[in-house]
């Protein structure tokens, strides 16, 4: 569940940030963002299972929790039990194989779920829905075929995108069209990328990711995280890495400069001991890592906690891209802005790195901070006229 709570966090961050982006003098002074825009899904799938899709999340005008029926009306959660009892069925028949449904995308923070052949089963506790967590046997969607994709829709406009940061599943792109009248698309994969991650994940000795159906076939590949936590990968993936780096910078100096539009804002790292401390230009120490495990690297979080402030967090985003994409030994000033020399490292996250080598345009959400240096599939217009959600060929 941790990985899942920062996502949804991250979310809430976008929609702080959609915010600050409506006043870009690139948007028009009278554009509007309506109650609802168009969001069609078009189901390219190939498969001939039923769709269910599903909108959950945020109601931004009055911050509860709840879902989006087709016409995009929101329903706030009813109280939930302990224990968990199960919410109101939030689903909306999708489109048939060829065929597309457009329903109405409101103001909302949240997430856009589709699932084949059977519907998501979610439940309310009295703190709010229970996500699917599959990396748990006994979870009821442990044989489903289900992802999602992440949304905010606010008076900053539309930010939507596609996500791997909890798993890699049934195939799909997201699409806006801009004010201007063009489409902007990101998520799908290359041509046979499908099963080229799968693959890519077992020839790398990751295949114990890859979860499957009790007939044998692919339901998804877990994050590494989830790998850590569940045993699917050793707990010690990435120490090798981690003590290099930590060795390092314990007679050398990495210079953070964690904002591309503020180059003059930089931070000093340096290791002492367990601790890896961190100075502004007048040296100064304003905030301290210790030494992270595997864990906190995979899911960003715990010795690489990032607070949502203007110090430690954003060093701390920066620290997580580059050990995941393993540049922190190869260039000592970071974020690196060369995806070239991204997962080099014979330690590195694979999992990132098989997915963004299968995506189209390579761009993809594979750990939780892989929006560093503009990575992320992620689209974005803040006076959008429709949007959508594309449902991919498994092959």
């Amino acid at each position: 569940m941790r990985i899942r709570t920062r996502v949804l966090a991250i979310a809430a961050a976008a929609a702080t940030v959609a915010g600050l982006l409506s006043t870009h003098a690139d948007r028009p002074a009278d554009a509007a963002v309506p109650a609802t825009i168009p969001f069609t899904i078009t189901n390219n799938s190939g498969r001939g299972d039923a769709v269910y899709i599903y909108n959950l999340g945020t109601n931004l005008t009055t911050g509860q929790q709840g879902w989006a029926d087709a016409a995009g009306t929101f329903h706030a959660w009813p109280p939930g039990g302990n224990p968990p009892t199960p919410a109101p069925d939030a689903s909306i028949a999708g489109p048939a194989n060829g065929q597309s449904r457009t329903i109405q995308l409101p103001k909302f923070s949240g997430r856009i779920y589709f699932s084949y052949g059977q519907k998501i089963v979610f439940k309310l506790t009295t703190g709010g829905l229970v996500q699917p967590a599959v990396q748990n046997p006994s979870d009821p969607n442990r044989n489903i075929l289900f992802n999602w994709s992440e949304y905010t829709l606010n008076d900053g406009g539309l930010f939507i995108n596609s996500t791997q940061v909890d798993l890699f599943s049934a195939p799909y792109a997201v699409s806006v069209r801009t004010g201007g009248g063009a489409t902007l698309t990101t998520g799908h994969l290359k041509p046979g990328g499908y099963n080229a991650v799968y693959n890519g994940l077992r020839n790398a000795g990751w295949g114990n990711l890859v979860q499957t159906g009790p007939d044998g076939s692919v339901l998804r590949a877990l994050a590494p995280l989830y790998g850590v936590e569940t045993g699917a990968l050793p707990a010690n993936a990435m120490d090798d890495y981690i003590n290099r780096v930590w060795s390092k910078y314990s007679s050398q100096t990495l210079t953070v400069t964690p904002f591309g539009d503020q180059p003059n804002t930089k931070y000093f790292g340096r290791v002492s001991g367990s601790t890896m401390n961190f100075t502004n230009s007048s040296g100064a120490v304003v905030t301290s890592f210790q030494k992270p495990d595997s864990a906190s690297v995979f899911g960003c979080f715990k010795f690489l906690d990032a607070p949502n402030d203007q110090v430690r967090g954003p060093i701390s985003r920066t620290l997580c891209a580059g050990y995941n994409r393993s540049t922190l030994l190869t260039n000592p000033n970071q974020p690196d802005p060369n995806d070239a020399g991204f997962y080099q490292d014979a330690v590195t996250n694979r999992y990132a790195k098989t997915i963004h080598a299968q995506m189209a345009d390579g761009k993809a959400y594979a750990f939780a901070f892989d929006d560093v240096g503009n990575h992320e599939s992620l689209v974005h217009d803040g006076n959008p006229q429709a949007a959508g959600l594309i449902l991919d060929p498994f092959n």
